[in-house]
């Protein structure tokens, strides 16, 4: 498993340390990170779109401007992390942990929130046109 940044220049090679590290602009796509340790992860700005972030431990990351386009984020620990401007349109969030998440001006259209812990994130200004809520802690 690799992780490049836009420029093609490799962040990440099968070092779950490096991980941790700095991913400003690194690109994912479709990476299998399920169940990752990314605590406090630096990711603005990363192309995660279609990502297997199923289960991942991702309190306090900073994710804003993201791309996590129908990203798997299934039971993922997003407790406390900075999703400003993330573009999480279609992306799974089943029962996934958003406690004290910011998520202003974030694109949720069509994200699935099913049982989702969203107790305390800050939705201002976010799009949750055509998003599933259902069961979702407000």
């Amino acid at each position: 498993m690799e992780i490049v940044d836009r420029l093609g220049k490799v962040l990440f090679s099968d070092d779950a340390e490096t991980l941790k590290l700095c991913l400003e602009n690194a690109v994912a796509t479709g990476i299998p990170l399920q169940g990752a340790d990314l605590l406090g992860a630096d990711l603005r700005g990363a192309d995660l779109r279609y990502a297997n972030l199923q289960g991942a431990v991702l309190q306090g990351a900073n994710l804003r401007k993201a791309d996590l386009r129908k990203a798997d984020l299934r039971k993922a620990d997003l407790q406390e992390a900075n999703l400003q401007d993330a573009n999480l349109g279609g992306a799974n969030l089943q029962s996934a942990n958003l406690r004290g998440a910011v998520l202003q001006d974030a694109n949720l259209w069509g994200a699935n929130l099913q049982s989702a812990n969203l107790r305390g994130a800050n939705l201002r200004d976010a799009n949750l046109w055509d998003a599933n809520l259902w069961g979702a802690n407000l």
